[in-house]
């Protein structure tokens, strides 16, 4: 039985910051973006809370909305573990629980997790095969479909066009939405994750819009520069407006399409503000009134 397949909508939310808020602040910040009328709920993993049962959590909060696991973190817990995991909310939530598996970062598996890190594509791999076989699980339930692979680079894309549903890339241009596109072909889903940062007009979203893509640079800059960006560490405003859609709600709305035009099925919102431990709820609400149709028809 592999269950009902979620239906994520075409925009949602990336909730990086609920990592920081307590327990009460989730269920808070889950209810409002359910009743704005986003399609899914993405959270991140790294050192905060553990991923399954943070999902547990905003499950049991929301009555429709998809919850995605956006970046479960492979060496925080062996495959069986995470195929039992997977099945269990899939079975008490049906079509409304999806995992993004990601590769992690060295110095998250080593320094925090005490793992060696293994290179990504072959470890990625092992990991799938094993969850495939996991003997664990609720009664009747078996290996799900419903993942996706938190992937950048083309070998992690095709091994997501192989062996998951699709991919999430997050924080990349819309020009790697069209190339991932090309790799993962037109039946696989393609869910990217764009950067954002909201104001009033682009002078005001200027700074951070900066201080993200510098933060985001590390990880990205060989795949930007395969994309036509070079001298990427001079972070000029070519490659900060690529990596970071900011200003007005239009202006990410415009990015939204973009990435729909570009190929992407779904696409999630990662606000940045200057207060990271707060979830942003009026932002939230502004975009809703941009992007969503239910809620520019009231």
């Amino acid at each position: 039985m592999s269950g009902q397949r979620p239906h994520l909508g075409r925009i949602g939310i990336w909730a990086g910051e609920l990592d920081s808020c307590p327990a009460a602040g989730v269920r808070e910040a889950a209810t409002t973006i359910e009743e704005l009328g986003f399609g899914t709920l993405w959270f991140p993993e790294t050192a905060g809370r553990e991923a399954m049962a943070q999902a547990g959590i905003l499950l049991s909060q929301t009555r429709r909305i998809v919850v995605a696991a956006g970046s479960t973190d492979i060496y925080a817990r062996d495959p069986v573990t995470t195929a039992a995991a997977q099945r269990t909310l899939e079975e008490s939530f049906p079509g409304r629980f999806l995992l993004g598996l990601w590769d992690s970062h060295p110095s998250l598996a080593e320094d925090i997790r005490g793992h060696r890190f293994g290179l990504p594509l072959p470890t990625m791999r092992a990991y799938l095969d094993a969850l495939d076989t996991a003997p664990f699980g609720p009664p009747a339930t078996g290996p799900s479909p419903h993942r996706v692979l938190t992937a950048l680079d083309p070998g992690m894309l095709a091994l997501a066009a192989e062996r998951a549903w699709g991919a999430n890339p997050l924080g990349m241009p819309v020009e790697h939405t069209r190339n991932a596109r090309a790799v993962l072909g037109p039946p696989e889903l393609l869910a990217v994750t764009q950067l954002c940062v909201l104001g009033p007009d682009r002078s005001h979203t200027a700074a951070l819009a900066r201080t993200t893509a510098a933060a985001a640079l590390p990880n990205r800059r060989t795949l930007l520069q395969e994309l036509g960006y070079e001298n990427e560490d001079s972070l000029d405003d070519r490659l900060v407006d690529a990596l970071v859609a900011h200003g007005t709600a239009e202006d990410i709305a415009r990015r939204v399409h973009e990435h729909l035009e570009a190929g992407a099925d779904h696409v999630s919102l990662h606000l940045l503000t200057t207060t990271p431990h707060i979830p942003p709820t009026q932002q939230w609400k502004q975009l809703a009134v941009h992007l969503l149709p239910c809620r520019r028809s009231r």
